[in-house]
C-alpha cells in the first residue's frame, strides 16, 4: 500500500484512537481523526477524499446519525464499524446498498488488514461484510515465501482488468483461492460462478456452459440458464480446462472471440459478459503436442497467467498456514489442537504431494483425533515419521527452537502475543501430561518456579484438573 493512501478515523475513545493510529500508520495509511463532537464541522473541512471510513466508538453519539453524516460528505466510500462486545447489530439505512461492513473489537491484525484491502479495492462496488464466509479462502494465501509473494502480486496487476487468467499448478495449491480472489478484488460486481470441467460428462458439458430452451433434448423438461449467464457481469471460473473435450474447446473458443453464445435448441444470440479464469495441474503445452488441445484456445485463455508454487516449495509458509487453518477449525467452533515445536519441523520437512489440501486434511483429522490436545512427532500419521528420523542434530548452545529458524513473519501481519500465549499453553499442557500432573515435575521440565507454573496454569484454566491429579497422586503415594 503507498503511504498517501488516507483513512477517516472517526473514534471517541483516546486511547483506542492512539492505538488505531500507530497500526495504521505502522501499515502505511494515512489517518485523518476526527472527534464525534465536531464531526460535522471537521468533514467540511476534509480536501483529501479517504479511501475507507472506520467509526469506532461513538461515545454518546450514535452511530447511525454519524453513517448518515459521513455519507452526507463521502457517498461512496466504504465504512468499517468497529463492534464493542455486547453491541446489538448496525442496521443499515432503508435502500442504502453502499458497503457498510462491521468489525468486532478486538480484532486479530490480520482481520484488520483483510478488511482495510477489501475496502481499498471495493471503491464503488458493495462491500463485503467481514464475515463472508468466501473470505476463509483468502487465508490459504497466507505466507511470506517468495512464490507467494508473487502470485499476491501478480494479483494486484491484474485484478481489475478484463484480461483472462490462466491459474497453473499441481492438485490442492489453492487455484480456486487464486481466482476468488482475482473475482473479489475486480470491479466485477456480478457472482464468481465455478465449473470443473473434469467433472461434467462431455455430453452434458454444453448445456451446462449455455443453457437450453425447453424442449431441445430429452429430459429438457423447461428451460435452464446456463454458467454463462449466470455469471453475467461476474467471473466464469473453468477449472481442469485441460479435460474439457475438443468439440466443447471449438464452442468455448467461439465465444471467447465473439463474446456471444446461443443456448441449445436456440438460434437467438446471448452477449458473453463474464470475466474468463481457467484452471488447470496438466501442462497445456503437452496436451497440444498430443493433439488434446487446441494450441490457439490455449492462446485466448493464456493472456496473464499465474502458477500457484506448490507446498514443498513454500516450506517456511507451513507454520503459518498450520495456524491459520487451527484458527478456522476455533472460529468454526469445531474443535482445536496444537502442535509441538518438533511435529511443526518434521512437518515442515515432509514433501506434501497433496499440497496445501493435504495440509488441511491433516489438520483437521488431528483436531479429531487429539480435540484441544497437544500433537507431538509421535502422534503424526506413520508417513511423517521418516521425515523425523532425518531431523538435522541441533547444538546444545543454541538457544533457538528447530523450528525457530522456519517462522516467518506473515505478509498480512501477525498477532505474536497470541501466537506465544498458544504456546506457552501447549507447551505447559503437554508438560503436565507427561509428569502426569504433578506441578513439581512438569515446573523442572518447564525450567519455571513451582509458583510460577501455578501461576500460569491457573491463567489457562488448568489449575482445578491439575489440582484433581494432584490430590489423586498424594493418595497413591
Amino acid at each position: 500500500m503507498r503511504a498517501a493512501t488516507t483513512v477517516l478515523l472517526i473514534e471517541q475513545d483516546a486511547k483506542r484512537q492512539q492505538e488505531l493510529t500507530t497500526i495504521l500508520t505502522f501499515m502505511d495509511w494515512k489517518p485523518m481523526r476526527v472527534s464525534v463532537e465536531d464531526i460535522e464541522q471537521a468533514l467540511s473541512t476534509i480536501d483529501t477524499q479517504p479511501s475507507f471510513i472506520m467509526v469506532g466508538q461513538a461515545g454518546s453519539g450514535d452511530v447511525r446519525s454519524i453513517v448518515e453524516t459521513v455519507r452526507i460528505r463521502f457517498s461512496d466510500i466504504p465504512v468499517l464499524l468497529l463492534e464493542q462486545p455486547g453491541d446489538s447489530p448496525f442496521d443499515p439505512l432503508d435502500g442504502d446498498d453502499r458497503h457498510v461492513s462491521t468489525l468486532k473489537y478486538p480484532f486479530r491484525q490480520t482481520e484488520l488488514t483483510e478488511a482495510l484491502y477489501r475496502a481499498k479495492s471495493a471503491g464503488k462496488r458493495s462491500f463485503r461484510d467481514a464475515s463472508d464466509s468466501n473470505l476463509e479462502l483468502f487465508r490459504s494465501l497466507v505466507g511470506n515465501s517468495v512464490g507467494i509473494r508473487k502470485v499476491r502480486q501478480l494479483i494486484q496487476q491484474v485484478a481489475d482488468s478484463t484480461a483472462n487468467v490462466l491459474i497453473l499448478g499441481e492438485s490442492g495449491t489453492g487455484k480456486e483461492v487464486v481466482a476468488r480472489n482475482l473475482h473479489y478484488h475486480s470491479a466485477r460486481r456480478g457472482p464468481f460462478v465455478p465449473v470443473n470441467c473434469g467433472a461434467i460428462p462431455a455430453d452434458l458439458l454444453e448445456s451446462e456452459l449455455f443453457g437450453h430452451e425447453k424442449g431441445a433434448f430429452t429430459g429438457a423438461i423447461s428451460a435452464r440458464q446456463g454458467r454463462f449467464e449466470m455469471a453475467n457481469g461476474g467471473t466464469l471460473f473453468l477449472d481442469e480446462i485441460g479435460d474439457m473435450s475438443l468439440s466443447m474447446q471449438v464452442k468455448l473458443l467461439r465465444v471467447l472471440q465473439e463474446r456471444t453464445f446461443e443456448r441449445v435448441g436456440s438460434n437467438k444470440s446471448i452477449k458473453a459478459n463474464a470475466r474468463i479464469i481457467a484452471a488447470t495441474h496438466r501442462s497445456l503445452e503437452e496436451l497440444i503436442k498430443e493433439g488434446k488441445f487446441r494450441e490457439d484456445l490455449y492462446y485466448r485463455l493464456n493472456v496473464f497467467p499465474i502458477e500457484m508454487p506448490p507446498l514443498r516449495e513454500r516450506v517456511e509458509d507451513i507454520p503459518m498456514l498450520i495456524d491459520e487453518l487451527i484458527t478456522r477449525i476455533e472460529h468454526e467452533k469445531r474443535s482445536s489442537v496444537r502442535f509441538t515445536p518438533d511435529a511443526i519441523s518434521t512437518l515442515c520437512r515432509y514433501s506434501w504431494p497433496g499440497n496445501v489440501r493435504e495440509l488441511s486434511n491433516l489438520i483437521e483429522r488431528l483436531a479429531i483425533m487429539y480435540p484441544c490436545g497437544v500433537v507431538d512427532v509421535a502422534d503424526l500419521p506413520a508417513k511423517f515419521h521418516s521425515a523425523a528420523v532425518t531431523s538435522p542434530p541441533v547444538e546444545e548452545n543454541n538457544s533457538l527452537p528447530p523450528s525457530a529458524e522456519m517462522v516467518r513473519l506473515p505478509y498480512e501481519g501477525f498477532d505474536l502475543k497470541q501466537h506465544l500465549n498458544n504456546l506457552e499453553y501447549a507447551l505447559i499442557k503437554q508438560a503436565m501430561e507427561e509428569s502426569n500432573g504433578v506441578v513439581a515435575h512438569a515446573a523442572k521440565r518447564l525450567n519455571l518456579r513451582r509458583t510460577t507454573l501455578v501461576e500460569k496454569l491457573r491463567k489457562y484454566g488448568l489449575q482445578r484438573r491439575d489440582r484433581e491429579r494432584e490430590e489423586e497422586h498424594s493418595s497413591v503415594l
